[in-house]
């Protein structure tokens, strides 16, 4: 007779954010490889600079903060050797035991969707990542195979609410005519159905999907009230625009009240522009930061 073997229980998402945020902070390190950086750092603008880039970052990073963030898009413009070069980032980030949060913002339908799901949330896919943004401009329910494709493997996801480019707004604080989420702003609509989805899950602990509300905004105007966090299962919230785009962290709880708890606080341009020599330095010193707002 063959011995059932014991079924493993995945953590998710959300329980390893939580433990990240418990060890090492809720600092988030960008990886950025802009064309200007990499040219302050003696690096070529190519694929093999970026890779140079990139697992210096995650070098630095490793052990001090816990959660990188590549911007996905400066590695795709060199082609496939952009995504050799980013596969091996990710690979190093992996090994040193790092969140990686791929900002790639995918969105689609059907099939479409589900496959850009299995290209980085899948098991031993070569691109594979702990979390990824995405654009819900098709629907939040659009994404509903990537949620279920990260859930079943203990991985997050991002979904834009609130950015903080100028052409935002004209789209986000717009109000949705119909449906459950009628008479909301779209902004609104989107974090009203993550929170909904992760108070489905009735884990009582932080959501595994997550929304992107940029820092620099009065959420307020967006119809975002940040006093009425959901108790049952609180949304994570990836926060870019800290340090280089003007938001302070010192300033994390007026900007996002009840949600603060639960904040990714990302930063790129302000540690990456320290160049290699200065940026672990830099980077304890917004661990250190961080934690001190956050307590």
């Amino acid at each position: 007779m063959t011995q059932q073997q014991p079924s493993v229980t995945v953590p998710s998402f959300g329980e390893r954010l939580e433990q990240t945020f418990t060890e090492r902070g809720a600092l988030c390190v960008g990886i950025d490889p802009h064309s200007w950086l990499l040219s302050e750092w003696g690096l070529p603008d190519s694929a093999a600079g970026a890779e140079s880039f990139g697992r210096t970052v995650v070098a630095a990073t490793a052990g001090q903060a816990g959660i990188v963030k590549p911007q996905v898009a400066f590695f795709e413009k060199f082609g496939s050797a952009g995504f050799i070069a980013l596969e091996r980032v990710l690979a190093d980030a992996r090994a040193a035991g790092l969140l990686v949060i791929a900002d790639v913002k995918r969105g689609d339908l059907g099939t479409s969707v589900e496959a850009y799901g299995q290209a980085w949330l899948g098991a031993g896919s070569p691109l594979e990542v702990d979390a990824i943004t995405v654009n819900a401009y098709m629907g939040v329910g659009s994404l509903d195979s990537t949620f279920a494709l990260a859930a079943s493997g203990g991985k997050g996801v991002f979904v834009l609410s609130a950015t903080s480019n100028p052409e935002g707004p004209s789209i986000q604080q717009a109000v949705v005519s119909a449906g459950e989420f009628a008479g909301q702003s779209v902004a609104s609509a989107v974090l009203a159905d993550v929170a909904a989805r992760n108070a489905a899950a009735g884990t009582g602990l932080l959501g595994s999907i997550g929304v992107v509300l940029g820092a620099t905004m009065d959420l307020g105007s967006y119809g975002i009230d940040i006093t009425s966090a959901p108790s049952s299962a609180l949304t994570p919230v990836l926060a870019p625009g800290f340090g280089h785009q003007g938001a302070d962290v010192r300033g994390l709880h007026n900007l996002y009240g009840g949600y603060a708890s639960g904040v990714i606080v990302s930063e790129s341009r302000s540690i990456l522009s320290s160049g290699p020599a200065d940026l672990s330095r830099t980077i304890a010193h917004r661990v250190a930061e961080a934690g001190a707002v956050r307590g």
